[in-house]
């Protein structure tokens, strides 16, 4: 995969010194075009990357398909990170681009938009029960988790996206208002109106 993504051009390495001294060095050398570490990079974020696109398209192949562009959108702008925020953020960012490029792609074709949480409730077992829980407890919390996930699907894409990197992957204010490009007061407000919209809908479904 890597050999085809080293056809891009080259870019200046940079020059600031906010960032730590492995991730500075890191960004660096893949400004410098050296492979190994790109091959570093991909290592170190893949998982992420394909987790947070799954969390924001909810199907696999897409999210996988999307963290090639992502990768490749990294390696040619590399050169223009400046350490304005951790290198894992700035992908982030970049993340979210892409996703929300390929959601309004979709909304042109009028294809439904859904997000999907199952692969981080595998992973990090949020509604997963302990080894003592009994059947009904299991069957409450993947009931909890069907909810959840059938009221998200619903939410629009920024609300969604805001909080999927506060919810799942527990950015800060600050981290998610960079990787949206929008204000951090922008960022408390759409997370305010999509936890209302959640206990709303979850407090009808309960009602019924």
């Amino acid at each position: 995969m890597l050999s085809t993504m080293l056809s891009v051009k080259q870019a200046r390495i940079v020059g600031w010194s906010e960032v730590a001294g492995r991730e500075a060095a890191l960004v660096q050398r893949c400004a410098a075009g050296d492979e190994a570490a790109f091959a570093d990079l991909v290592d170190e974020n893949q998982r992420m990357v394909v987790q947070l696109a799954l969390n924001l398209l909810g199907d696999r192949d897409e999210a996988l398909d999307l963290s090639q562009d992502v990768f490749l959108r990294v390696f040619r702008t590399i050169g223009q990170f400046r350490g304005q925020s951790t290198l894992k953020t700035w992908i982030y960012r970049i993340v979210v681009n892409q996703a929300r490029n390929r959601h309004r792609f979709w909304r042109r074709r009028h294809r439904a938009d859904q997000v999907s949480l199952d692969a981080h409730l595998a992973a990090h077992g949020d509604f997963r029960a302990g080894a003592e829980a009994g059947p009904d407890r299991v069957l409450a919390q993947k009931e909890l988790a069907n909810r959840l996930k059938s009221v998200l699907d619903g939410l629009p894409f920024d609300q969604r996206t805001a909080i999927v990197l506060r919810e799942v992957d527990g950015l800060s204010y600050e981290e998610i208002a960079f990787s949206l490009g929008v204000a951090v007061g922008t960022v408390k407000s759409r997370l305010t109106r999509a936890r209302q919209t959640l206990r709303l809908e979850l407090r009808e479904e309960r009602a019924q």
